[in-house]
């Protein structure tokens, strides 16, 4: 388990193209399109009606989907596009060789590892590339080290990290886990889950 110092929400970025298209993303730098422009407005007024910001540090990985996501819940909070910092350990986990193909394609293409990533997700590597009990890993010392309240906007394997070290989740359960991008999930200090769209409570 793993107790952060301060609350934060961690928020994943809008959809993408390639979100919308089941392409593996990992470290390719792909922008928003239209619903997660839309998407991520949506989380900014949620969080707007949840916190006062001036108390409360922002923080984003470096990618453009989610710097984008980050400036646009800023802009619907009422804030400067600008005012977050960015931090490389919350970046994508990437999937090597399978960055850019959709799990077809990986089936067909590598279908020994496909399935050997099916027996277990959390701990599989793809070729070059990292498994999200590395990623996870890389990330837990941004929770370990909050100095303040904080909002992150990262990405889907991050957040399922996260999930095992908070909610002490099963992590091949968790690996396998569907990650929204049109919701809040809010760590109070002593425990965490996604907050209901509509009025702000844990789902």
């Amino acid at each position: 388990m793993l107790i952060p110092p301060h609350p934060f929400f961690m928020i994943r970025h809008g959809e993408t193209d390639w979100n919308r298209e089941g392409r593996f993303q990992g470290q390719v730098d792909i922008d928003l399109n239209d619903l997660g422009r839309s998407q991520a407005a949506g989380n900014g007024k949620a969080l707007a009606a949840l916190i006062d910001p001036s108390q409360w540090a922002f923080i984003c990985s470096p990618m453009s989907r989610t710097r984008e996501t980050m400036e646009l819940i800023r802009e619907n909070m009422g804030l400067p596009r600008e005012g977050y910092t960015i931090d490389e350990r919350l970046i994508e986990v990437t999937f090597g060789d399978w960055e850019k193909h959709t799990l077809f394609d990986i089936d067909h293409i590598w279908p020994d590892q496909a399935k050997l990533r099916q027996e277990n997700k959390w701990e599989y590597v793809p070729p070059n590339g990292e498994s999200y009990r590395a990623a996870a890993e890389r990330m837990r010392p941004v929770l370990e080290n909050l100095k303040q309240p904080s909002v992150i906007v990262t990405h889907g394997g991050i957040i399922r990290g996260m999930r095992v070290y908070i909610e002490d989740t099963d992590p091949d359960d968790t690996a396998q886990s569907v990650i929204p991008q049109d919701q809040l999930y809010f760590y109070d200090g002593d425990e965490g889950g996604w907050l209901d769209k509509d009025d702000g409570a844990e789902a």
